[in-house]
């Protein structure tokens, strides 16, 4: 079935529920009703579009029939730059029809997970990270969602080994979860006194907060070793065996919180984490879509595994995955991802592909 015949069996579903609702046993049963009413506002942008979408075509072979038979050199310019004008209208309505009936990812409102960490480069690659966290912490406050620190290790010169941190706000996963991947910058480091451009890269990988629902841990399934905090945070911080390192025997992953003053509280956040990191993986074989663990979503962090390169000489920020380049390397930087995020998830539903699945 192509988008156009399951654009019309939806107004097809529409007009029947328009039928039901008004049928004296559906309004006497109020959980019935409730169902049907829901599914018939679900369709209203569908209904709305696709009769927009008519409604031009209509008006387009009238332009195009004008256009061809005008005998007036003006009418016929006229008609010309209308038909331009509805064809383009045209393809910005069958591309939100598109976008309408693809499958809503059910994990889309999640709070994100965000870890990020320096890879190829060395302290450039590091100082890479620090602008990567900074960028993604500014993006979220734009939009009002809250940021939680759950560990961060600190490198020289204010860089960043790695940062782990949970984003919570509406639809924070669904917007975020195509940061997943290599991302590399090429700039003149602050140390390099020939003025050469050096490349270094950094992973992301976004993984949606699971739940306790999601993933149960037993407490058999874990090794729970407490440290003494390194870093900045405070004199309790660093002076009392707060930090907490929890390895899941079963799979053999290793998360570490040292956030937090209380030893409690810091393997609270990181359950949370692990959680998430079983969740993906879990969805990660469950759906053929995606079909990669989340070690495949960021690679070795290598600089030819790149989704996006981030060039400081020109301002420039390429996306790989869609052809997408911006010349305005500073606000991208400063937390203005919305015509990046808008346009990977534009270009992935409409294909009818998982959003995480390409890169």
């Amino acid at each position: 079935m192509n988008w156009l015949e399951r654009v019309r069996d939806l107004v097809d579903r529409h007009g029947r529920l328009t039928e039901q609702l008004g049928d004296p046993a559906v309004l006497g049963d109020r959980t019935k009703y409730r169902e049907l009413a829901r599914e018939h506002a679900e369709l209203e942008s569908v209904v709305t579009a696709a009769s927009a979408l008519e409604r031009v075509q209509r008006e387009l072979a009238q332009a195009a029939e004008i256009a061809a038979s005008a005998e007036d050199r003006e009418m016929g310019e006229l008609a010309e730059a209308e038909v331009e004008s509805l064809e383009a209208r045209e393809r910005e309505l069958e591309a939100e029809l598109r976008l309408l009936i693809t499958p809503r990812d059910p994990l889309a409102d999640r709070a994100a997970v965000v870890e990020i960490r320096a890879g190829t480069g060395g302290d450039e690659a590091g100082l890479f990270a620090a602008d990567l966290l900074r960028m993604y912490t500014r993006y979220a406050e734009r939009r009002g969602w809250d940021v939680e620190m759950i560990s961060f290790s600190e490198g020289e010169r204010g860089a960043c080994k790695e940062a782990v941190f949970i984003v919570r706000g509406p639809e924070a996963y669904g917007n975020l979860r195509n940061e997943s991947g290599v991302h590399r910058v090429q700039r003149v480091p602050a140390t390099e006194s020939q003025g050469r451009i050096h490349t270094s890269a950094a992973t992301v990988a976004v993984l949606p907060e699971a739940e306790e629902v999601d993933v149960a841990i037993r407490e058999d399934e874990i090794r729970v070793d407490v440290y003494r905090s390194s870093g900045p945070g405070g004199q309790s911080v660093n002076t009392t065996d707060s930090a907490v390192r929890i390895t899941h025997l079963p799979t053999g992953l290793v998360v570490t919180c040292q956030d937090e003053k209380s030893q409690h509280k810091n393997k609270a956040k990181a359950l949370q984490v692990l959680r998430s990191r079983l969740l993906d993986m879990r969805i990660a074989e469950q759906e053929a879509e995606r079909s990669r663990a989340r070690k495949a979503q960021v690679g070795t962090g290598d600089r030819s595994m790149k989704i996006r390169t981030y060039n400081f000489p020109q301002s420039r920020v390429t996306d790989h995955r869609i052809g997408l380049t911006l010349y305005r390397l500073p606000e991208v930087l400063n937390g203005d991802l919305d015509e990046l995020v808008a346009a990977l998830k534009q270009t992935r539903e409409a294909e009818g592909l998982d959003p995480a699945s390409a890169a």
